[in-house]
C-alpha cells in the first residue's frame, strides 16, 4: 500500500533549486535510508514529508488518515514535565482509548434495557479490538523497554525533563516518537548523542517495527542494520537503490562502471558513423551515408548518461617530522572522578598506529586520551611521550575554534611566519571550504563546515600525533570517507575516540574499549572486537552448560588406518570443452552488462536486483571455469 507519493516535487529558496522533479513512493513497511552530501536538501525534504514545509512545485500525496511524524531534535516540552510525562505524551491517543474503554465498560454495566446494553456492548467491543490492534494494553512495558533501551534508569523516570542534558533531551524526543509509532516515521539523524550500545539497541528496535520509515543518517553501519532501500539525493535528484547501505554502494559502483562502458561504446559507434559520413557523404554511397546520419541522430538522442559522482573533499594531512618509534608509553594508569574510569592500564603506542577508543557515554573516553597526552594528570601511574612527538588535538566540541573569528584566521597556524593567506585558503579548500565562506566567522558556519575547519586547523599544526575526539560528528558520508583515506595515508600516529563503527573498521589497528572502570587493549578493528566478544560469550555459555551437566565418559577417538587419497579440485574435462563453455558464459556476461546499462532496468528495483544477482552468479561461474581450464591445461587433459 502506498502511503506517500510525489511527482515533480521541487523546492527553491533563492538562486538554484534545492531539488527538482523528484518522484518517489513510500509504501507500508518500507525502511528507507536517505543519503546525500551536506546541503543536498535532505532535511528540507523531511520537513516537506512531515507537512512542516511546502514544495514550490509538483505534487505530494499523503494517504488520508495516516499519521506522519518527524523526529524533533529540539526539545518542545512544557516546564515541569517529568521524563515519563514527556515520553508518554507520544501515547496520548492510546491513553485516550483506554479512558474511552473504561467509560464504555461503565455504560455497559449501567445499561437499563436490552437496547442500551447492545449499543454499549458494540462500542466496548470496537474499542477493545482497536486497543488490542494497537497493543495499548502493554503501554507500561513499552515505555520501560524504550526508556531503558535509550539509556535511562528507572530512578530517572520522575525527574524533571528540563534538568537533563541536551543530548539526553534529544533521546527523550526519540523515545516519544518511537512510542507514538506513527504510520510513517521520519528520523533525521536518530543516532546522534547515542553511544554504540544504545545505537545497537535502536537498530534492533527499528528493524522489527512494522511501520514505514525514512531515515537520514551518516552512520553507514546503522544504515546497514536498519534500512531495506536507499534514496540518494544529489544535485537536486533522487536515485533509488534496493538493499542497505553496503548493497547500495556496491550497486552504485557497478552501475557506474557499466554506464561508463556503455558510453564508451556509444562514442566509438558515433566515431565510426561520423567517419563513414565524412568519407562517403558526397560519393556513390551517399544513400548509405544518409542512413548513417539518421543513426547518428538517434544515437545522440539516446545518449547514455553516466552516473554523477558525489565528490567529497580531498582532505589529506601534510608531511610531518618523524617521531621516535615509541609514541606513547603508559604504565599502570588509573583515573577516577565520582567512580573509577580506568585502572592499572598499561600500553605502548608505536609510530604509525591508529588506536581507537570506544565505550558508553560517560565512561571516560575523553579523559583517557587527555591523560595519555599529558593534558590530564592520572591518579596513579605514569605516561611518557616519545622522542620528537608533537601533539595535535581535535576536541569533540570544536572549542579550539573561536566563534567570533573568521574561518581563515581561526585556522591560521599561530606563531608561524611561513604561512600566508593564500596557503591557508588552499588548505581550507582541500577540506571543502572555499569562496567567501572562509571570511565568515566560525559561529556562522554549519556543523559540517565547522567540523571541516577544525580538521583543517589540525592539519595546519603539522603534528605527528593526531588526537581526535569524535572527528566524524557532523560530517557527511563522503567527508567521512575522505577522512578515513587521509588517516590511512598519514605517516604519523593517530589516537581517536569514535562511536562510528564503520569508520573504526576502516582506520583502527587497535581498540581500547572502556566500560565499568575497565580498559582493555584489543589488537584489531571493531569487527575483530565484536568477534572476540562473541567468542567470550560462547565460552561462558559452554562453561555454564558444562557445570550444569552430568559428567559423562567420552569414547576415545578411533585412529585412522589409512591416509585418504586427496580429491581433485575439478572433475576431468577436456580443455576444448571448457573453452566453448567459457565463450558462452562470456556472452552472457556481456548481455547482462548491456541490460544493466539500460535506464529501464534501474527504474524497476526488482528487475535491477535480479539482473545484478544473475550478473554476479554468471561472473562467479566464469571465474570457476577459468580455473578449471587452467587445471585442464596443466594436466594435459
Amino acid at each position: 500500500m502506498i502511503l506517500i507519493s510525489a511527482q515533480g516535487l521541487g523546492r527553491q529558496y533563492t538562486g538554484d533549486p534545492v531539488f527538482m522533479d523528484l518522484a518517489f513512493e513510500v509504501r507500508a513497511g518500507d525502511r528507507i535510508g536517505l543519503v546525500g552530501p551536506n546541503g543536498a536538501g535532505k532535511t528540507t525534504l523531511m520537513q516537506i514529508l512531515a507537512g512542516r514545509d511546502q514544495p514550490d512545485y509538483g505534487e505530494l500525496f499523503v494517504r488520508p488518515g495516516i499519521r506522519v511524524s518527524l523526529l524533533r531534535q529540539e526539545p518542545d516540552f512544557p516546564p515541569g514535565q517529568t521524563l515519563l510525562e514527556v515520553v508518554k505524551s507520544g501515547l496520548a491517543s492510546l491513553i485516550e482509548l483506554q479512558r474511552e474503554l473504561e467509560e464504555a465498560a461503565r455504560e455497559l454495566a449501567e445499561a437499563e434495557d436490552e437496547t442500551e446494553r447492545e449499543v454499549a456492548a458494540r462500542r466496548y467491543d470496537e474499542l477493545h479490538e482497536l486497543i488490542e490492534h494497537q497493543d495499548a494494553y502493554s503501554i507500561d512495558h513499552r515505555v520501560e523497554e524504550v526508556l531503558s533501551g535509550l539509556g535511562f534508569a528507572e530512578s530517572e523516570f520522575h525527574r524533571a525533563a528540563a534538568t537533563f542534558s541536551g543530548g539526553q533531551q534529544s533521546r527523550m524526543m526519540l523515545a516519544r516518537l518511537l512510542l507514538q509509532s506513527p504510520d510513517v516515521m521520519l528520523l533525521d539523524e536518530p543516532s546522534n548523542h547515542l553511544d554504540i550500545a544504545t545505537t545497537e539497541w535502536l537498530e534492533s528496535y527499528l528493524a522489527r517495527q512494522p511501520v514505514a520509515m525514512v531515515v537520514v543518517s551518516h552512520d553507514r553501519y546503522f544504515l546497514d542494520k536498519v534500512v531495506t532501500k536507499i534514496w540518494e539525493l544529489h544535485q537536486g535528484r533522487i536515485t533509488a537503490y534496493p538493499g542497505n547501505y553496503s548493497q547500495y554502494w556496491r550497486l552504485r559502483g557497478e552501475k557506474a562502471k557499466v554506464l561508463e562502458r556503455q558510453a564508451e561504446r556509444q562514442e566509438e559507434k558515433a566515431a565510426q558513423l561520423q567517419a563513414y559520413i565524412r568519407k562517403y557523404g558526397a560519393g556513390q554511397r551517399a544513400k548509405q551515408a544518409h542512413d548513417r546520419e539518421r543513426k547518428l541522430v538517434r544515437l545522440e538522442r539516446d545518449r547514455v548518461e553516466t552516473l554523477r559522482d558525489v565528490v567529497g573533499p580531498v582532505m589529506g594531512f601534510d608531511e610531518i617530522e618523524r617521531s621516535g618509534d615509541i609514541v606513547i608509553e603508559a604504565r599502570k594508569l588509573s583515573k577516577a572522578f565520582d567512580v573509577p574510569l580506568f585502572r592499572d592500564l598499561s600500553l605502548t603506542i608505536e609510530r604509525g598506529q591508529c588506536v581507537g577508543v570506544i565505550g558508553p557515554n560517560g565512561a571516560g573516553k575523553t579523559t583517557l586520551i587527555k591523560t595519555l597526552i599529558g593534558r590530564e594528570k592520572p591518579d596513579s601511574g605514569e605516561v611518557k611521550l616519545g622522542h620528537k612527538v608533537q601533539v595535535g588535538y581535535h576536541d569533540q566540541g570544536l572549542q579550539t575554534l573561536d566563534p567570533d573569528t573568521t574561518v581563515v584566521r581561526a585556522v591560521w597556524p599561530e606563531d608561524d611566519p611561513d604561512w600566508v593567506e593564500g596557503d591557508v585558503r588552499d588548505l581550507l579548500a582541500r577540506f571543502g571550504l572555499t569562496g567567501e565562506l572562509v571570511f565568515q566567522t566560525v559561529g556562522q558556519l554549519s556543523g559540517g563546515e565547522k567540523a571541516k575547519a577544525a580538521l583543517a586547523r589540525l592539519c595546519a599544526t603539522a603534528a605527528n600525533l593526531l588526537v581526535m575526539d569524535e572527528p566524524t560528528n557532523h560530517l557527511d558520508i563522503w567527508s567521512r570517507e575522505a577522512l578515513e583515506r587521509s588517516i590511512n595515508e598519514f605517516e604519523g600516529t593517530v589516537l581517536v575516540v569514535s562511536h562510528d563503527r564503520y569508520f573504526l573498521n576502516q582506520v583502527a589497528d587497535r581498540l581500547i574499549p572502556l566500560a565499568d572502570g575497565r580498559a582493555r587493549v584489543i589488537e584489531g578493528d571493531y569487527e575483530t572486537y565484536q568477534h572476540l566478544l562473541q567468542k567470550e560469550k560462547e565460552r561462558a555459555e559452554k562453561a555454564q552448560a558444562k557445570a550444569a551437566a552430568t559428567p559423562a565418559s567420552t569414547p576415545a577417538p578411533t585412529p585412522s588406518t589409512a591416509a585418504e587419497k586427496p580429491k581433485r579440485k575439478f572433475p576431468y574435462r577436456k580443455a576444448d570443452d571448457i573453452e566453448r563453455e567459457i565463450a558462452d558464459f562470456e556472452k552472457q556476461v556481456a548481455e547482462l552488462e548491456d541490460l544493466l546499462g539500460q535506464p529501464a532496468t534501474w527504474r524497476d528495483p526488482v528487475k535491477a536486483v535480479g539482473t545484478q544477482e544473475r550478473h554476479r552468479d554468471v561472473k562467479a561461474r566464469l571465474e570457476t571455469l577459468y580455473q578449471h581450464w587452467e587445471t585442464a591445461l596443466e594436466a594435459n587433459w
